[in-house]
């Protein structure tokens, strides 16, 4: 490890052959590198191993904690360095470093110091010195550690006795805190026990209160809902006996009235008949005679056999058109009976559009009042029609058939009056007749129709 300087003996050279074998003690390596990084500025850096020379601006705490191993590897190799080195050491230290050449090392230094400054001035006996250093310090590492131990084992068995009775007092009272708390659980127990049972007899009660409150409002909902049904009825009721005196009321106003309205209709059908009866007879009015009463055929005069030529069939539109050209005439038409027995396959929207069609045409040409009845029973919503000219068009309320608005119709007409009603139902078709209608088939009228 350390080369022996020019000029020494051999018993110096048996010394640094025994230092290559034994390291430096830790203690004495760092004095060695502080001393070094000591004496380190005060050399230029031309005196610095060429190795050293990137840490000559760094300060000795920075060169000893960065450079510690580049300085004594340049210690132990370089002879030159090492003697530079301990010329600042001889200027610092002058007591100890002629000690040392004395070979009498102070006894109050302290031992790594000596060893760290015999190990860089290597006077006569150096390795002995570090070696007695290095020993010195491993007794006084190793008493420092006995001593420490003995403290630490006091401090352990003292932090022991500590925390026994610590422990000691934290169990009592624990103990007592687990006794106390014993209770209040027992007590607490009870408590519960008896919220228990509390809270059933609660939820019982709860439970009683509810089946009352619903017994009582099922009670008054069955109340409510009687007595509004009550309610409805006496309102019903009461609305029908406003409309039987609102209908007697108008009734008693409209009486008169409808009587004169009959009878003035009555009195226009005879005067238009009678009128029209004379243009059909072509009679004069003041040029008969009774020679002209006798039985006899004459020139240009129709023949009973003529007569009996020209009587028409019951589906001929000839006889509609006879039937309509009666002064005053009404025609009643029962519209799906008729429109289901000309197009069946149509939708009922567009059957009524064009049997409406068809009467509107129709009543422009004969100038006969139209009414057209449809049962309300067919539709699947309220209709939305503009009744053609002439032609009035009528739906069956709920619960009333078209049938029976067509009877309704015809008894509501004076005696004596012309209607004529186009159905194939032979209910309807009788029911007319009995109250002195004219009924024609329906197959008439859709024929009629087809020449418009």
């Amino acid at each position: 490890m350390e080369q022996p300087e020019s000029g020494a003996g051999p018993a110096g050279a048996g010394d640094a052959a025994e230092a290559l074998d034994r390291p430096l003690p830790e203690g004495v390596r760092r004095r060695v590198v502080a001393l070094v990084s000591d004496a380190f500025g005060g050399l230029t850096v031309t005196e610095l191993p060429a190795q050293l020379r990137q840490y000559a601006r760094f300060t000795p705490t920075r060169r000893a904690k960065y450079a510690g191993n580049a300085m004594a590897a340049a210690l132990e190799g370089d002879p030159v360095f090492r003697q530079r080195i301990g010329e600042r050491l001889r200027d610092s230290q002058p007591e100890l470093a002629d000690a040392l050449d004395a070979g009498t090392p102070p006894a109050a230094a302290d031992p790594v110091d000596v060893a760290a400054a015999a190990f860089v001035l290597r006077p006569a006996g150096w390795v002995k010195l570090v070696a007695a250093a290095g020993e010195e310090a491993q007794r006084a590492d190793a008493e420092r550690a006995d001593e420490e131990s003995r403290r630490e084992l006091q401090r352990l068995r003292e932090e022991l006795d500590r925390l026994k009775s610590q422990h000691k007092a934290e169990t009592e009272r624990l103990r007592t805190e687990l006794d106390a708390v014993r209770k209040e659980s027992d007590a607490l127990h009870r408590k519960l026990r008896s919220a228990h049972s509390d809270v059933k007899r609660a939820e019982a009660a709860v439970r009683r209160g509810n089946a009352e409150h619903e017994g009582a409002r099922s009670e008054a909902q069955a109340q409510v809902a009687a007595a509004e049904s009550e309610a409805r009825r006496l309102k019903a009721r009461l609305a029908e006996a406003e409309a039987a005196v609102e209908a007697s009321r108008r009734a008693a106003r409209e009486g008169r009235s409808i009587e004169d309205m009959r009878v003035r209709l009555l009195l226009d059908t005879v005067l238009d008949a009678a009128s029209g009866l004379r243009r059909e007879l072509a009679l004069p009015p003041a040029s008969l005679h009774p020679a002209d009463t006798v039985e006899a055929v004459q020139p240009g005069r129709m023949t009973p056999r003529d007569i009996a030529a020209r009587a028409l069939s019951e589906t001929d539109p000839a006889m509609l058109d006879q039937l309509l050209a009666l002064p005053q005439v009404h025609l009643l038409v029962d519209g799906y009976n008729v429109t289901k027995t000309g197009y069946p396959t149509m939708p009922l929207e567009k059957q009524r559009l064009r049997l409406l069609g068809g009467l509107a045409m129709l009543a422009a040409q004969t100038g006969a009042e139209i009414t057209c009845v449809f049962d309300g029973a067919e539709l699947a919503a309220p209709v939305l029609l503009a009744p053609p000219r002439g032609v009035r068009v009528l739906f069956s309320k709920p619960g009333v058939t078209a049938d029976e608005l067509i009877r309704q119709l015809v008894r509501a007409e004076p005696p004596g009056r012309p209607v004529v009603v186009v159905s194939t139902d032979r209910e309807v078709a009788d029911g007319v007749a009995k109250a002195g209608a004219r009924p024609v088939a329906s197959a008439m009228l859709l024929k009629r129709l087809s020449r418009v």
